[in-house]
């Protein structure tokens, strides 16, 4: 049985109509009926594994509805998102963004779409280098965050995105020692870098319980 306090289905279709409504069919070259017919599949995965979960809040969501670069370039995506009605932007060149891609441990599910399930943007990994916070999130059973991931979990929920409390996205990487990271620049959502062992005392490292296929 679910929650009373929460209803995945409809959080689902929630995210999907956020999607919809920021117009990922047409730049992936879809229908919106083509997309929902895509994603589909999820709904039901999404509501088998957040059953027994909490609502969400902030720094905690049940499940990330994930569009893959396949679909969905990172350049692209981000200047979708939002906070409190500013776009967000990356500080990278469009083929800078691309160079990174998933960390080698990660089993990132085949295909244009998937789901994030438990995702924590990681406030106990604040002022921890992204070397450290890896090493955290290991011994919890958890794994991080992608940009794709970081990317999504930002579109639907921003605020996410906190003063003081953003995240890294050590699950990419792109052979040298920057690691990806999403914060707040002059009230706007950031896609930028710092290096993996530097800390910062307003950066977290995001991570995730598991991934579940289409």
């Amino acid at each position: 049985m679910t929650s009373a306090q929460f209803d995945p289905g409809a959080e689902f279709d929630q995210q999907l109509g956020t999607l919809l409504k920021k117009g990922y069919p047409a730049i992936s070259g879809k229908t919106d009926d083509e997309f929902a017919e895509l994603v589909a599949p999820l709904r039901k995965t999404a509501i088998m594994h957040s059953a027994e979960m909490a609502p969400p809040t902030a720094a905690r969501v049940p499940f990330v509805l994930v569009i893959t670069k396949d679909l969905m370039p990172a350049d692209r995506a981000m200047p979708l998102t939002e906070l409190r009605g500013k776009p967000g932007f990356a500080d990278f060149e469009p083929e800078d963004i691309r160079r990174f891609s998933a960390i080698k441990d990660l089993q990132i599910p085949d295909g244009p779409a998937y789901l994030v399930l438990d995702v924590d943007r990681g406030a106990e990994t604040l002022n921890v280098r992204p070397d450290d916070a890896m090493v955290t999130i290991t011994e919890q059973g958890r794994t991080p965050l992608t940009v794709d991931e970081g990317i999504a979990f930002i579109t639907h929920s921003p605020e996410s995105l906190q003063k003081n409390n953003c995240f890294s996205l050590v699950g990419s990487r792109c052979g040298d020692r920057r690691v990806p990271a999403l914060w707040i620049s002059e009230g706007a959502p950031k896609l930028g870098w710092c290096w993996a062992g530097n800390p910062h005392t307003w950066l977290g490292s995001a991570s995730c319980a598991e991934r579940a296929p289409l």
